[in-house]
């Protein structure tokens, strides 16, 4: 019988719980629900969950107490629902390690492709590599779409924030050139709302997870700040 993989929905309503459960079904995928942060955590620790898709307002333990929970001991793929827009860059940059978000109100189409392709990168990350195959394939440069706002990885956008997008870009777009902190800090956030060089640490910390086994085209220069260098051969 053929694995399918498992999602953990964690939403206290249970219209859009029901909801999303109905859209994972009918892709293929295994589905379950709790309504709670606590159960959630849980579940992650105990069950064979594939991914997450997470509420930030939850009873008990809120979504952002959730991430941190899970982060301490698995990397499964969390997409983050929020109606609190202007939190998003705090909720996905900094503290929650979460992979993605979707606001509320969303189309559950959207939230079942964005799965798909977390679970397609992790599912490729993990994946090990048979003895008969030859040594790491050829690796292309990352590229960027500006007008799109994203990166492609090995031709697949990746799920990052408009933060990490901006951050991402900008290194690309200047291979070998060093960036201190307070320049990507000043690229990161145009309002200046943020004041601290541990933000743009927690970007990068965030991005380099996102980028898997290409993290290390991101190199820190100690004392100073990053620098993206091109693949071998790139």
């Amino acid at each position: 019988m053929e694995h399918r993989q498992h999602i953990l929905v964690v939403e206290d309503d249970a219209k859009i719980a029901a909801l999303l459960n109905d859209y994972f079904e009918a892709a293929g995928y295994r589905c379950t629900h709790v309504a709670d942060g606590l159960s959630a955590v849980a579940q992650a620790r105990n069950a064979d969950i594939d991914l997450m898709v997470l509420d930030l307002m939850l009873p008990q333990l809120d979504g952002i107490g959730v991430c941190t929970e899970v982060r301490r001991f698995s990397q499964l793929p969390i997409i983050m629902l929020t109606a609190r827009v202007t939190e998003i860059d705090r909720l996905l940059g900094l503290e929650t390690g979460a992979d993605d978000y979707v606001c509320k109100p969303f189309s559950p189409r959207e939230v079942v492709a964005r799965a798909k392709v977390h679970l397609r990168r992790s599912g490729k990350l993990q994946a090990p590599l048979s003895i008969s195959e030859p040594a790491t394939p050829p690796m292309l440069p990352l590229l960027v779409d500006r007008e799109r706002m994203d990166v492609r990885l090995d031709g697949v956008a990746m799920a990052l924030t408009p933060v990490e997008f901006r951050l991402l870009a900008e290194l690309i777009d200047h291979p070998q050139r060093v960036f201190s902190r307070q320049q990507l800090l000043d690229l990161s956030h145009e309002d200046q709302r943020d004041t601290s060089d541990r933000t743009v640490d927690s970007h990068i910390r965030n991005i380099r997870r996102k980028l898997g086994a290409r993290a290390d085209c991101l190199h820190s220069v100690y004392g100073v700040g990053y620098r993206y260098e091109l693949p071998s051969g790139g």
